[in-house]
C-alpha cells in the first residue's frame, strides 16, 4: 500500500519491527521508522507513543493507517495526542473466549473508519464490537497480477521446482499450501484422499510447521495409518509459489476455522487452477463454486474427497473453461491495483479535499 500510494502522488511514511520487505520499501525512496511495534510488553507500548508522536509531528502525517494490533494501541494514542486521524485494518476473526482478549482486540475496531478485508470480517466487526456500519468499509486483498500469471512462468522454473521436490512421473498434484497447523485441515485433507477411489495422485503439503514437531508426526502417523506412503509429501516452505500452483491439478485449501480471506484461493484462481476450500469465512465469497473451484463443509472429509475426485477427473477441455474463469474472477476483483484505489478512496474520506494524491475518475 505504501508503495501504490507513493505512486499515486502521496508520501508514505512506514513504521515497523523492520523484516524482509524493508529494503523494498527503501529502495523505493519510501521513508521507514524502525521502531519496537511488535512488542506487546505494556512499557514498551507506552513508549512507542511517544516515539510515534514524534514521527506524526517530524513527518507531518495527516493519517495513521494501523494494520495490527500491538502497533495499533500506540498508534491510536500517538494520533489522539497530535489530533490526526486514525484508521485501522481488521485482518482476522480474532478470538476472544475471555474479556481481557476481546479488549486487546478491540483496538482494531476504534478507527474513524475500519477497513475490513472481506464482507466477512465486516460483519464480524459490526456484530462482534458493536461498531456501526457506516465506519465500516469491506475492501478485498489484492494480489500482484503479473507475478500469479499462467505466463509469467517458464517450463524451466517448473522444471526445477519439480526437481528439487522429487515428483514422481505420471501423478496428478494436489497441493494444499499453508503453514502446518490443525486449523488449516490438513488432517481432513488426509482423511479424504484415504477415501477416494484412486491412487494416481501425490498430495503436497507446503508449508512450515514452525516447532509444531508433534502436528508433523500426528500427520506422518496419519499417513501410515491411511497406508498414503509414496503419495504424500512435506516439502517444507516454497518461494516460488506461481511455479508451485502452476504444477498442481488441484489447489486445496481445507480450513476448518474461518479466514478472514484467504490468500491461497485466490491465488491458486489467478493461474488457472482449480480450488476446493472451506464453505466458511472469506472463501465464500471468493471461490464461485462449480465455475472455479469447489466449496466443501469444514471439516467434512466425505464431501472434501467427493470434490477432490471430480476435481481429479476435469478433462483438458473442463480445466480450460474453469481456468479462464478464474483468472477472469480473480483480475476483476482482487487486483492490488483495485484494493489500492480502494483504499485511497478511504484515506480521502478522512483527509477532505483536495486529496494530495491523484485518483482516477472510475477505478472501482
Amino acid at each position: 500500500m505504501a508503495l501504490f500510494l507513493k505512486a499515486a502522488g502521496g508520501v508514505p511514511v512506514v513504521a515497523s519491527s523492520g523484516g524482509r520487505l524493508v529494503h523494498e520499501l527503501e529502495r523505493a525512496g519510501i521513508t521507514h521508522i524502525t521502531l519496537p511495534l511488535a512488542s506487546k510488553n505494556p512499557f514498551t507500548l507506552r513508549s512507542n507513543v511517544w516515539r510515534l508522536e514524534e514521527v506524526i509531528r517530524a513527518h507531518k502525517v495527516d493519517i495513521v493507517h494501523a494494520r495490527s494490533r500491538a502497533p495499533a494501541w500506540s498508534a491510536f494514542f500517538a494520533a489522539k495526542r497530535t489530533g490526526v486521524t486514525f484508521l485501522t485494518t481488521f485482518h482476522a476473526a480474532y478470538k476472544f473466549q475471555q474479556p481481557l482478549k476481546k479488549f486487546y482486540n478491540s483496538i482494531m475496531a476504534r478507527g474513524e473508519r475500519v477497513i475490513a478485508i472481506s464482507d466477512f470480517i465486516a460483519r464480524h466487526v459490526i456484530e462482534n464490537y458493536g461498531l456501526a456500519p457506516e465506519r465500516v468499509r469491506s475492501i478485498a486483498r489484492g494480489i500482484d497480477l503479473f507475478k500469479f500469471h499462467p505466463d509469467t512462468v517458464t517450463a524451466e522454473r517448473m522444471f526445477r521446482l519439480a526437481q528439487d521436490w522429487r515428483l514422481p512421473d505420471g501423478l496428478k498434484v494436489v497441493l494444499c499450501p499453508g503453514r502446518l497447523t490443525r486449523i488449516k485441515g490438513q488432517l481432513v485433507l488426509l482423511d479424504a484422499l484415504a477415501r477416494l477411489p484412486r491412487r494416481d495422485f501425490v498430495c503436497l503439503f507446503v508449508g512450515s510447521d514452525q516447532g509444531r514437531t508433534d502436528y508433523s508426526a500426528e500427520l506422518a502417523a496419519k499417513v501410515a495409518q491411511h497406508g498414503l506412503e509414496g503419495h504424500v509429501m512435506t516439502v517444507g516452505e516454497c518461494t516460488d509459489m506461481p511455479t508451485a500452483y502452476m504444477l498442481a491439478d488441484v489447489v486445496v485449501a481445507p480450513s476448518i476455522v474461518p479466514e478472514g480471506f484467504g490468500r491461497t484461493a485466490v491465488e491458486a484462481q489467478a493461474m488457472g487452477r482449480p480450488v476446493i476450500g472451506s464453505d466458511l469465512g472469506g472463501m465464500q465469497e471468493t471461490i464461485l463454486p462449480g465455475e472455479t473451484g469447489w466449496l466443501v463443509a469444514p471439516g467434512h472429509a466425505d464431501e472434501l474427497s467427493q470434490a477432490l475426485d471430480v476435481a481429479l477427473s476435469l478433462t483438458p477441455e473442463q480445466r480450460q473453461r474453469l481456468g479462464a474463469r478464474s483468472i477472469s474472477h480473480v483480475h476483476e476483483h482482487y487486483s492490488k491495483d483495485r484494493m489500492g484505489w480502494q483504499t485511497l478512496d478511504v484515506y480521502a474520506e478522512l483527509y477532505g479535499q483536495p486529496v494530495p494524491w491523484a485518483l482516477p475518475p472510475a477505478h472501482k
